[in-house]
């Protein structure tokens, strides 16, 4: 169901994660304040679609609490992998290529990837 998370759930996703246990409504809409303008209507919307979805977990006491049950890895390496397949044929080394041509990769970025790679190396 990972792949059927939309841009304002995956906001709702990572206050959730970022808190690391079970939040209420009241604590995810303090959070939320900082840096959405959401109703709480609409914030119990999406909460209600992520549990539908099966990503969230609700669990009824004096009010409902929640809390994901899809960490962030597993959501980033999804997003991530989709992200290739669609832009990038699949080919992790064509999504790389681009950052170089277009300039997104500094020299510092290119540095600390080049050692990932060594390490990577040491590994098969």
């Amino acid at each position: 169901m990972i792949s059927r998370i939309t841009d304002s759930e995956a906001v709702v996703m990572r206050v959730l994660w970022d808190a690391g246990l079970e939040l209420n409504i009241t604590d995810i809409r303090k959070s939320l304040e900082e840096s959405t303008d959401w109703e709480s209507s609409t914030i119990k919307t999406l909460l209600r679609r992520l549990v539908k979805k099966d990503v969230v977990q609700a669990t009824k006491r004096e009010v409902f609490y929640y809390k994901p049950l899809v960490t962030e890895e597993e959501y980033n390496e999804y997003t991530t992998q989709d992200l290739i397949d669609k832009l990038y044929n699949g080919s992790a080394k064509n999504l790389v290529a681009s950052l170089l041509d277009n300039k997104k990769l500094n020299k510092k970025d290119i540095e600390e990837l080049q050692k990932m790679f060594k390490v990577g190396e040491n590994d098969e």
